[in-house]
């Protein structure tokens, strides 16, 4: 049994299809996705859609991101739907993917999905954030703005001895940043580059895009990086 991890999706629903794809993702597999299905990108409601569907077929893990805390304080908020639908944000493109003006277009399964998301997830040997964490702080303790907001530097390894994997930090160059003990694959799908689908055991990836073409990978994971 595999676990893979996807990194940012932002709204790209045939590169997360591409992906799912060939990686040959099965029943046997557990998939946690990071966080970040929406704004941006062209399809937020395809991406949702593809995942419930997943998780009819497979065991996915499906943690929260900065962009879904953004979209559920606009629902609740005037001034936070403002910005969410400002330029840089996205939620302007989450909106249209429903076919919709406003907020009041999503349906409730979609949003039960959105409020759904975990802050972290742990394996044996792994553990899955959307953002970062503290390498010194039990990931329970963890501040949210480490875990949702902070960008991946060159992190110490977790206390925990696990090796962290991460999205949230656009690597614009395509590929994954490996430091071994911690791997962000947020490889900037929704700006004309790849989205990145990890298996964290034989650290094999495969990447699909927008424009239906493949490639994959091997990176070397391990705690004394």
């Amino acid at each position: 049994m595999r676990t893979i991890a996807i990194g940012d999706i932002h709204g790209c629903s045939s590169s997360l299809c591409g992906v799912i794809d060939y990686a040959g993702i099965n029943e046997e597999d557990t998939v946690v996705t990071l966080g970040d299905y929406v704004d941006r990108g062209p399809d937020t409601k395809g991406v949702i859609d593809t995942i419930l569907d997943l998780r009819e077929r497979t065991r996915v893990v499906s943690l929260m991101g900065n962009h879904e805390i953004m979209m559920l304080e606009a629902r609740d908020s005037a001034p936070a739907l403002a910005r969410w639908m400002g330029e840089g944000v996205g939620g302007n493109s989450t909106v249209a993917s429903y076919e919709g003006e406003s907020l009041q277009s999503i349906p409730g399964q979609h949003w039960e999905f959105i409020e759904g998301g975990l802050p972290f997830h742990e394996s044996e040997s792994h553990f899955f954030v959307h953002a970062n964490a503290a390498s010194h702080i039990a990931l329970e303790d963890q501040d949210p703005f480490m875990l949702f907001w902070e960008k991946f530097r060159k992190v110490p390894a977790h206390r925990s001895g696990k090796i962290m994997v991460c999205g949230h930090t656009a690597q614009k160059n395509g590929v994954p940043a490996n430091l071994g003990h911690a791997i962000c694959i947020d490889t900037w799908a929704y700006g004309g580059q790849w989205l990145t689908a990890l298996d964290v055991e034989s650290g094999t990836y495969w990447q699909c895009n927008e424009e239906g073409e493949r490639r994959s990978n091997n990176v070397s994971l391990h705690l004394d990086a």
